[in-house]
């Protein structure tokens, strides 16, 4: 037993990235989502119209922070800016008094403005007794804004855990060798691995969306082909993902191992649970490199809002970009996977005709 426990050591010893993710990676993770895991959202982007845009601008409390001030904009306008996700909160104000027009697909930025107003109670501001309205997720449902989260987390795992897996299932069995002397371009075979596992994730999103409507309620407001143009890109970075981790994973433990630290940082840093506004500034940086962040703000605003593809244009720009880099690298360290592996040296070749003869058999039969 001594001799199996020293034996264990040493192999941990020597797979050093094993022995990262069991020390380093807990550690990690605590420091990153022990900032990042607050639902309490410190400051609020507030637009403020109507008449009275002025003096109530002046009088809102934290976490309240006034974005834009415009006494000629009207209710209509407002309502435009809550469902193109410039704002999640705004307070119109009229003559007879302040309507307070909360988005409520901003979950729980809606949950701290509606706090917040009610907690002024009879301070002699115009805000204190403004009437509260909540648009796009009436009853602060938690299922409207997640399943079109949890969509974008259920192509992330097809494209990235099952893809990863499909290419170094290739290597163990052999057969990428056989793919490197083909007459296929590194392209095509690139192209060709992930056009199954693009199918099944779309099937799969089509199912999700239809149980979440047809179970959940949850609102369809937006245009499809622009949910679809979002799915396209989400999938080509994820599925580039999942080739660029096989590309350095030896066999199935590494791949699952490396899709597990691409996966646990983007569920809990995209805004899929916790809001972005609300992660310390130190982590907040790292969701806008991560894919989901941007898709989760394409589905939701497409989906809850109803928001029109111009109104999304960061999101859809930083998914091209990242798509670009990652089915970029991705390819590239494919094409070294293809490569043609160099003639082995160091052992003569036999010239045309010599066949070698074992020692055992080459005289009277006796061993030499």
């Amino acid at each position: 037993m001594w001799a199996m426990i020293v034996k264990e050591f040493r192999q941990l010893r020597r797979d050093r990235r094993t022995l990262a993710m069991m020390i380093v990676l807990p550690v990690l993770l605590l420091v990153v989502f022990g900032y990042a895991a607050s639902f309490e959202v410190s400051s609020i982007p507030t637009l403020v119209t109507g008449p009275q845009a002025e003096q109530v601008a002046a009088q809102l409390p934290e976490p309240f922070d006034v974005d834009e001030v415009d006494p000629a904009a009207s209710r209509a306008d407002a309502e435009d800016d809550l469902r193109e996700g410039r704002v999640p909160v705004a307070l119109v104000t009229s003559d007879d008094g302040v309507t307070a027009l909360l988005d409520g697909s901003e979950l729980f930025t809606a949950n701290t403005a509606r706090t917040a107003l009610a907690s002024l109670g009879q301070g002699g501001s115009q805000a204190s007794s403004a009437e509260v309205e909540v648009l796009f997720n009436e009853g602060l449902d938690t299922s409207t804004v997640m399943v079109p989260a949890l969509a974008g987390l259920i192509l992330l795992f097809v494209g990235t855990v099952i893809t990863s897996l499909g290419v170094v299932r290739e290597r163990q069995a052999g057969t990428l060798e056989q793919l490197a002397v083909m007459p296929l371009r590194p392209r095509d075979v690139f192209l060709g691995k992930i056009a199954p596992y693009f199918v099944v994730a779309a099937l799969d999103l089509v199912m999700v969306l239809a149980v979440g409507v047809w179970l959940f309620d949850v609102p369809f407001r937006g245009s499809a082909l622009v949910l679809g143009l979002g799915v396209l890109l989400f999938l080509f970075v994820t599925l580039g993902f999942g080739v660029l981790i096989s590309t350095v994973s030896e066999n199935q433990g590494q791949a699952i191992q490396l899709a597990m630290m691409v996966l646990l940082p983007q569920v809990m840093l995209s805004g899929m649970i916790f809001p972005v506004q609300s992660m310390a500034a130190g982590v907040r940086w790292l969701s806008y490199l991560l894919p989901l962040t941007y898709f989760t703000q394409i589905s939701r605003g497409v989906m809850v809002r109803g928001t029109s593809l111009g109104a999304l244009w960061q999101p859809f720009l930083f998914l091209t970009v990242l798509g670009l880099v990652i089915v970029v690298l991705a390819t590239l360290r494919f094409r070294r996977d293809l490569a043609p592996s160099p003639p082995r040296t160091g052992s003569p070749k036999a010239a045309d005709g010599d066949v070698s003869v074992p020692a055992t058999v080459a005289g009277s039969g006796a061993p030499s």
